[in-house]
Formats: C-alpha cells, structure tokens, sequence
C-alpha cells in the first residue's frame, strides 16, 4: 500500500510538481505537449454519438455521412491544435528591476521556424493570460506580468503556455520555466521624507561637480556628473559633452547612514527609507554614501551609483 501511494506521489511531482529552471533557450518536442478535449469538444464528441445511434436506429444515409463528416473535423482538429505548439523556441529576455508591490515584466523570445503560421498563443501565469501569434519564420516578444510582492531575487516560475487554435475543442499546452530573475528593490516611504543632514554639524549638502552657488565655467563630462548639469546647448553645437561648474562653499559629505534611522523601525521599514533617500538624493544631483551594517558604498553620484546602492538594499540580508 506504501509503494502504491508512493508511486502515485512520484508520478505527480513528474508532472506537476516543481522542476529547476531550464538554461537557455526552451524547445518544445513532441514529448512536452500535452493535448486534451475541452468541454466544448466533450459536448461535441457527445453529439455525434447521439447523431449515429440516431443514424443507425431510423437507418439514415445522410445522417452518416454529416455525422463521419463532423467526425473526421474533429480528427483534423487534433492535428492542427498540437501542430500549432509543438517545434517552437522560446527564448528569455530582459527583466527590468522594479520596486516591491510593482509588476516586473518578463520578456520572452517565441520564434517560430517552420513554414506555417502559429495562431492564437496563450502564455499563462499567475491566472492571466498574453495572448500572442506568430507568423512563418518570425518570432515576436511577449511580456509576461509578474507581481513582485518583496524585494530580492524575483522568478517567474512556471509559465504555462497552451493554444485551442483552430476549433477549440481541444486544448494543447506545455509548461515553460525559463531561467531569468529579476531584481525587486525595497519598496520606498510613501510620503516624500527630509534626507539626513551632512555629518559633522557644518557645512552643505555637497551637490555633484562642486558647489551650487554662481556658474563658475565648463568642464568634460565625467560618469558621475548629474545629468541636470550637462550643458545640452554646448552638445547640440558639436563641442561634446560638458559639465557646468558652479562655485559654493566647502562642504560635509552626506551620508545616508542606517544609524542615523530610527530604532523602532524593523528592518523592511530601514531599508524602506534608506531606498527613499537614495532616489531624493539622486533627484537633487546631490553627492552621497550609503552606510550599512557590514557594507559602506563611498560617495559619489550619477544613475549607475544609484543602482549600487538600491542593489545593495534590495540584496542586504538575503545574499
């Protein structure tokens, strides 16, 4: 009886139960794709059973031949519904970092290399459906949603992906787990919160390129220069990218330190504020470090430092 259950648990997980991401990109062989009867087909196969009984009690000529016709329909059917799904290739692609309680779109490659076109695709997750079609020798890319409820590491998991294409009396499907993450940011503080003051006790909050009192000249473009201070006008002539130069007193580096957060806050609601911060800071062009337990990111500024530090916030604790 033990072995009996057991079997039957085995068999499950076979085919339903959670698999390992599949490298790379996903080809569908015949083996992969599932294809049953939907209930529109049941309720159709069910009719012609009752037309040939009928047929053969009142012993009707033209009641066979409608319903053998009916009949072979359905067979074709079978036929071009599997046909529809099986020998594709789907590839991953991109997924964009978003912040917890967004959505994160999985872009996924499906091309089709035969000579005939695949209609009316379904790719299933999460119970909602991107439908999709792909022509001869084409592919095209499909955007899966997924919502991403925490931060970290996000996968899309399995991803079902089936076609009633042409009848809908059957249905014919396939499971896909692509091996593609995504990375969930903290989510920031709903209102708009006051960034730290500098350390030190004196001084200003240092703006990237220097002080932001009186233009003080140009100077080249530097990565970490703000975009809000690249001079366009100097771009559009042809001269290249320049940084204007402001002058302004010396100032106090600002720190966004987890000390300075305070002790009532759990750790989602630190990192919470901490990933509020980092986006005011950058919106103002302002230079800034991030001090965490353990880990201490030297200020700087621009778009790539940005995402150093909200990487480090999402993966802190988790890595």
């Amino acid at each position: 009886m033990f072995e009996k259950i057991l079997s039957r648990s085995q068999l499950y997980n076979t085919f339903f139960g959670p698999r390992l991401p599949e490298p790379g990109t996903i080809f569908l062989l015949q083996k992969r794709v599932y294809i049953l009867p939907t209930r529109p087909g049941l309720t159709y196969a069910l009719a012609l059973t009752v037309m040939l009984i009928g047929s053969i009690n009142y012993n009707l000529s033209l009641g066979y031949i409608l319903t053998f016709l009916l009949a072979s329909m359905g067979l074709v059917a079978i036929l071009h519904t599997f046909r529809n799904l099986v020998h594709l290739h789907i590839t991953p692609g991109r997924a964009e970092p978003v912040f917890a309680g967004e959505i994160a779109w999985f872009e996924l490659f499906v091309e089709n290399r035969s000579g005939y076109e695949r209609c009316s695709l379904s790719l299933w997750h999460q119970g909602k459906a991107t439908q999709c079609n792909v022509a001869s020798g084409r592919g095209t890319t499909v955007s899966i949603p997924v919502a991403a409820q925490k931060r970290g590491w996000l996968a899309p998991g399995r991803i079902t992906m089936d076609t009633r294409f042409p009848l809908g009396l059957l249905r014919a499907w396939s499971y896909l787990q692509p091996d593609m993450r995504c990375l969930v940011y903290p989510k920031p503080d709903d209102g708009l919160l006051p960034l730290p003051e500098p350390s030190g006790g004196r001084g200003e909050k240092r703006v990237s390129g220097g002080g932001s009192d009186d233009f003080a000249g140009l100077r080249p473009y530097q990565t970490s220069d703000s975009p809000r201070h690249i001079h366009w006008k100097a771009a559009a002539r042809g001269q290249g990218l320049q940084t204007k130069v402001f002058s302004g007193r010396a100032a106090a580096e600002l720190w966004l330190d987890w000390n300075e957060l305070p002790a009532n806050l759990d750790l989602e609601a630190k990192l919470s504020r901490l990933t509020r911060w980092v986006l005011s800071a950058d919106r103002d062009g302002l230079r800034y470090g991030l001090r965490l337990p353990a880990l201490e990111l030297a200020p700087d500024a621009g778009a790539s430092y940005r995402l150093n530090c909200l990487r480090a916030l999402a993966l802190y604790g988790l890595q």
